[in-house]
């Protein structure tokens, strides 16, 4: 009933951007989930009970570290890539795009990388989102707009990394409480793995670039390596859910250490807006004009959703030890992309990850198929070997 009211309050809040109003609920949504936290029990940090239901078995003290290791590494790149005067031209994104079309497109790539229509179905929704009633019934939604070409074209792919996940866990799962992802977390990477590490790949656009032309008249004058620089736009911004891949991870750990804070009694509620306007300026160097692109932005918390940021940036560490795991046993992997041959991809990841359902805890699936537990190294390695190219930094 809380949370209920809580969003209700929150959404007219955001739009005005008034944390005032929303204060008095906050306070009690994060009331109750203190007295969960104690109902629930833990050990170590108190914040610990609250990541359990979403990333089971990832602590404080476990984040601590693949953050502190992610933030060292990220805001120095995100510096250098601010610094750089080779900057991809993101102008050549922006034009008129038949929704139609983008409808057709998305359902295209969504074939491409494995979704089976037989067991599943793509439709508009204002934001997109993935639901499995099980294997055989998954369903994906996008939205798209005319203006923004992208938008519709890396959420399809996006949820699509979902719904491969949720159409191939072992039949022998159906109907019991396993056949799902085992963590948020590992969902996550799923999705990010087909949106990011394949789909805004070089290799990637080499084979489908021609056929979002044949789509799109209007890219006809634009070329593949101007297209691939543009979808792969590093700036920092205010919006998490508009950032790239690279600062994304930075929105994650605000919210991570502030939703820490919390727990600890390091911060009270009211003092929200101050901190998250500090973290900001120093992690992204940009600061909001007002609470509604600022702490407002987000639902999370209007919901009670305490614990669940992190499992954003672990899907991203995920994905990208995943991807380097795939590599070693498939080496010609880029070549293989750059075919449209996509099969052993989906094949590879069946095995390792989709298959087992919630069988496996996050961690036994990780070292299952990397060989080693969560390593936050892998997705530095990949953005440096990614962007230092594409903004001059080597």
């Amino acid at each position: 009933m809380l949370t209920s009211k809580s969003e209700a309050v929150w959404e007219e809040a955001k739009e005005k951007g008034d944390f005032a109003s929303f204060l008095p609920w906050l306070e009690k949504v994060v009331a109750f989930n203190l007295e969960f936290a104690e109902l629930w029990g833990y050990e170590g940090h108190k914040y610990n009970a609250l990541l359990e239901p979403y990333e089971p078995g990832m602590t404080v003290e476990k984040l601590d570290v693949v953050f502190g290791e992610l933030r060292r590494r990220v805001v120095p790149l995100v510096a250098a890539i601010g610094d750089s005067p080779q900057k991809p031209d993101a102008s050549v994104l922006r034009g008129k795009f038949d929704f139609d079309q983008q409808l057709r497109f998305s359902e295209f790539l969504l074939k491409e990388i494995g979704f089976d229509f037989e067991a599943g179905r793509l439709d508009k929704s204002v934001h997109p989102f993935a639901t499995g009633l099980n294997p055989g019934d998954v369903r994906i939604t996008t939205n798209f707009r005319d203006y923004d070409l992208t938008f519709s074209l890396f959420s399809s792919l996006h949820e699509g990394g979902h719904a491969l996940y949720e159409q191939n866990i072992s039949a022998e799962l159906t109907g019991t409480l396993l056949a799902t992802g085992t963590s948020m977390g590992i969902h996550e990477s799923q999705s990010r793995f087909w949106e990011n590490i394949v789909g805004r790949s070089k290799p990637f656009w080499q084979r489908y670039y021609r056929d979002l032309q044949s789509h799109f008249p209007a890219l006809s004058g634009v070329d593949m390596e101007t297209f691939y620089r543009a979808v792969n736009e590093v700036k920092p911004s205010l919006i998490r859910i508009e950032a790239d891949e690279v600062t994304y991870n930075l929105h994650i750990m605000i919210r991570y250490e502030l939703e820490k804070a919390l727990f600890s009694g390091d911060l009270r509620p009211a003092e929200l807006p101050g901190a998250w306007n500090d973290k900001y300026r120093d992690y992204l160097g940009v600061t909001p004009a007002h609470d509604g692109e600022g702490v407002l932005q987000d639902v999370h918390w209007s919901g009670g959703a305490f614990g669940y940021f992190p499992s954003y940036s672990l899907g991203n560490m995920y994905a990208a030890q995943i991807a380097a795991a795939m590599r070693r046993e498939m080496p010609d992997m880029d070549e293989r992309i750059a075919r449209g041959e996509l099969a052993p991809l989906k094949l590879w990841l069946t095995e390792r990850i989709y298959r087992h359902g919630k069988i496996r805890t996050p961690n036994e699936l990780i070292v299952g198929a990397t060989g080693e537990e969560l390593n936050p190294s892998y997705l530095v390695e990949y953005f440096e070997q990614k962007f230092k190219p594409i903004y001059g930094l080597v």
